[in-house]
């Protein structure tokens, strides 16, 4: 198996890569912060509520978005690539195809986001009759639903991971699934539609996205033929698209 790749401080040592990150955090939040400061100033023209607690929360995202970006970069991505790597050199198509959908399965089952959706819609199905009243008949609904989702990116990245050893094209593999998407809106139950394009968001996260892309980066930067740029990339699309599909589905059974 090829070895993880070192992360090398900079000259400054621990202290200036810390300081790096927490400045690049700070960057990237600045236009929110703007943007909000401008509508609560000239626009609503009050003083924000809850002063201290917003700056503490604020503070907050910078330290955890630092904590994160860097996990990505020592953790995650070079975990996917190295079992990429490894899995390609094996030779097996196999273990290569239950690895993707294993790894599609099992981080988007992990997704808060869909977590958080899945509950929410589940409470809101219970307020409105849909499903059965209770605390069980909403855990079983959120938990299918995250099923349902989980399932349908563990069959998208093993699409995409078939689709960088065959070479197919992406774009047509993306308008078909569309094409389909765009067929059962006009029969799914309106109750679930809205909830299946939203499904198609949540699971394109903080924890599936890193791992998989760069899953698909390192395939192909191992298969001859190959250009990580044209074929690594396209396997975030089809986890986007599938879980849309795959929650009507759920959605003309249950209702």
């Amino acid at each position: 198996m090829r070895k993880i790749k070192k992360i090398t401080l900079p000259g400054g040592g621990v202290t200036s890569l810390i300081l790096t990150k927490l400045w690049t955090a700070c960057k990237d939040l600045l236009p929110i912060v703007l943007v909000i400061a401008f509508f609560q100033i000239v626009v609503i023209q009050e003083p924000l509520p809850q002063f201290g607690e917003v700056v503490f929360g604020a503070i907050l995202v910078v330290f955890g978005l630092t904590l994160f970006i860097q996990g990505l970069e020592m953790g995650l991505f070079p975990i996917g690539e190295t079992m990429a790597h490894a899995l390609a050199e094996k030779g097996s198509l196999f273990w290569l195809l239950l690895f993707a959908f294993a790894l599609g399965f099992s981080t988007t089952v992990a997704e808060p986001a869909l977590i958080a959706v899945a509950d929410e819609a589940a409470e809101i199905a219970s307020r409105a009759g849909l499903i059965e009243a209770g605390e069980e008949g909403q855990k079983r609904y959120a938990l299918g639903l995250r099923l349902s989702v989980a399932v349908s990116v563990g069959f998208a990245i093993l699409i995409g991971v078939l689709r960088i050893l065959r070479g197919w094209p992406v774009h047509y593999l993306i308008i078909g699934g569309y094409v389909l998407v765009m067929l059962m809106t006009t029969v799914a139950p309106k109750e679930i539609i809205g909830l299946a394009y939203d499904a198609g968001g949540v699971t394109t996260s903080t924890i599936t996205v890193p791992l998989v892309a760069a899953l698909g980066v390192g395939l192909a930067s191992i298969i001859k033929g190959r250009n990580p740029m044209i074929d690594g990339f396209g396997l975030i699309a089809f986890a986007s698209l599938l879980p849309i599909i795959f929650v009507m589905g759920y959605g003309l059974l249950l209702f």
